[in-house]
């Protein structure tokens, strides 16, 4: 019997039926007809397509206030889109587009009806981002037609189609819909059949992370969110982007990814069966993680967990003075922080010339604020005037906070703070800025555990408004509170966490870096196509090959290490890959060669 489909180029999609009307389905209806393209709408449910209607009408009336369109486009675009419950409907369609319950009964069920129903060549796409496409095309009549076309959420908005190909998929199948895809002014991805795929495949590992840190009580929901945003830019925190995305449909995921890989990092965390067997599945219930104003709503209100406003339990220490050791972009950059907000700062490296050398790339880095318009020319001055460079740290004598700036080495950093315990006054704090050290150690270093504390601030200081701030088992209550009002003078959000490798923002960014390292390392994904989808598809700032080339890939290795000797799971050994550019010299963009290649400056 011959195929439906073969290597010859099918005819332009110009009709396309869209089964399932929620959310989702009623998105890509939108984009569709916005194209130009006769849509089909098919929902089992009467009031789902009749809510599927309202909401386009809404989201057009919108774009003409907007100015996006006009009345005549709208009344053009809503006239495109019919909607039915009959699945018969789909009939003259080129294309169907299933976007139905992540359930292979559902699924299976539409293909088989729609194999008696459309054309033998018309294309057949699941919207599924965690079923196995093969299986499906597996159950189909013509299993040649069938692949994934995995839109994001919100459809209108995001830019990101990951097309997904089976071992049973026509080339023709996979152009026609690719073309259709940069027709409707999107970014298709072409991607082989996983659980997850691409994007998905990064993003569910590090939500369900985050979802066990919470489940631990490792950090409040709050400062978990807040640090991705800040520390990373992401768009969201993730476990409001659980509560967006739906906990029952994450773990529906995870589940699925972890049945292929077997990785523990993508065993559903114990807390989202919790909160979906008790229908608290996030916005759509009006609870999930966060509780919301109502079902659908994006709007949280307080609830039992809502961190009260009391402040701190202890009274802080007062802090006039403070001492940042070292001379490196990030030493420097933390002295220019507190200047900037009044304090005295003493900046001391081994020798005064680089001390020097570091208060003149302050001084750099105020004239380009000035240049800008974001303060004076006085206050830049006064500014300088505050930091005061010295090659020895017997000048901390006054100090009443030190901050410890120098190379993430731990017995640097030890070496450091026996020193500082010898020269600062009793009642001055110590700080460390680690990334992924044992604060503990370096408290341990002297003999006032009491007063040593983690501030993690972000590179570069000046901008990025994030400090973790880690306190061990020994840190005094009033040594807490007085990194976190000092947080607040120099107008930094403070998160609080336990002395943990990676903090909050290291534990759960380096393990979704390393995945996406052994994507391309199982040639399953390009980095350029890997890092587009992340981008488009995840709003990240950065790909995550762009971010590990500007990290560096021996800081990103060795906190990968870090990271795998402390939680001892498998799925966090660092890519073999990854290990071998960095025994190369690649190094990322400091080296001029890391994932990508760099011109010399």
């Amino acid at each position: 019997m011959a195929t439906p489909l073969s290597d010859t180029p099918l005819s332009p999609l110009r009709t396309v039926a869209v089964v399932g009307l929620g959310t989702m389905g009623t998105g890509i209806a939108e984009v569709l007809a916005a194209a130009g393209r006769d849509v089909i709408g098919i929902d089992v449910s009467e009031a789902q397509a009749a809510k599927c209607v309202a909401a386009l009408e809404a989201s057009t009336a919108r774009a003409v206030a907007r100015g996006r369109l006009t009345g005549a486009q709208r009344e053009e675009l809503l006239a495109r889109v019919t909607t039915g419950t009959d699945l018969s409907a789909a009939a003259p369609a080129d294309l169907v587009i299933e976007v139905a319950p992540e359930s292979y009964e559902i699924k299976q069920q539409i293909f088989r009806e729609l194999d008696g129903v459309v054309r033998p060549e018309t294309v057949l796409a699941t919207g599924t981002n965690a079923l196995s496409v093969t299986r499906l095309a597996a159950d189909s009549a013509h299993p040649e037609r069938v692949l994934g076309m995995h839109f994001f959420n919100p459809a209108p908005a995001m830019k990101l189609v990951e097309v997904v190909s089976s071992v049973l998929t026509a080339p023709a199948a996979v152009t026609a819909v690719t073309d259709l895809a940069l027709d409707l002014g999107k970014e298709p991805v072409a991607v082989g059949d996983r659980p997850g795929f691409v994007a998905d495949g990064l993003l569910f590992g590090y939500l369900n992370q985050a979802a066990a840190m919470y489940e631990a009580r490792y950090a409040s929901r709050e400062d978990i969110d807040a640090a991705m945003r800040l520390g990373c830019g992401l768009p969201m925190g993730p476990l409001a982007l659980l509560d967006l995305i739906g906990v029952d449909t994450a773990r529906t995921v995870l589940d699925a990814m972890y049945a292929a890989s077997r990785d523990r990092l993508h065993a559903p965390a114990p807390i989202l069966k919790q909160l979906s067997e008790a229908g608290l599945t996030g916005r759509k219930a009006g609870r999930g993680f966060y509780t919301y104003e109502a079902p659908g709503s994006g709007t949280v209100v307080a609830d039992a967990l809502t961190p009260r406003e009391d402040g701190p339990s202890a009274a802080g220490r007062p802090v006039r003075a403070v001492g940042v050791a070292g001379s490196g972009t990030m030493a420097s950059g933390i002295a220019e922080v507190f200047a900037k907000a009044g304090f005295e700062v003493v900046l001391a490296a081994r020798s005064e010339e680089k001390a020097r050398a570091a208060k003149a790339r302050i001084g750099r880095s105020l004239s380009r604020s000035v240049d800008r318009g974001r303060m004076t020319a006085e206050a830049a001055a006064g500014t300088l005037g505050l930091i005061r460079p010295t090659g020895t740290y017997d000048d901390f004598a006054d100090v009443d906070l030190a901050v410890e700036a120098v190379a993430e080495d731990l017995e640097v950093k030890r070496q450091l703070f026996a020193t500082l315990d010898k020269v600062c006054k009793p009642g001055a704090v110590l700080a460390t800025t680690t990334s992924s050290l044992p604060v503990v150690a370096c408290a341990r270093a002297t003999s006032r555990p009491q007063d040593v504390i983690g501030m993690h601030f972000f590179n570069p200081a000046p901008a990025m408004k994030l400090v973790e701030v880690v306190r061990t088992v020994l840190t005094a209550d009033d040594v807490h509170a007085t990194v976190r009002e000092v947080c607040a003078k120099v107008r930094k959000h403070a998160v609080d966490c336990g002395d943990r490798a990676g903090f909050i923002v290291n534990a759960l960014l380096f393990p979704y870096l390393n995945n996406a390292v052994k994507m391309v390392q199982e040639h399953y994904a390009t980095l350029d196509d890997i890092d587009a989808a992340m981008k488009l598809g995840g709003g990240y700032p950065m790909g995550p090959f762009e971010l590990l080339d500007v990290v560096g890939l021996d800081v990103s290795l060795a906190i990968e290490k870090v990271l795998h000797r402390e939680f001892r799971d498998p799925g966090l050994a660092p890519a073999p890959l990854l290990e071998h550019l960095v025994a190369a010299g690649c190094l990322g963009r400091k080296t001029g060669r890391g994932f990508r290649e760099y011109a010399k400056r």
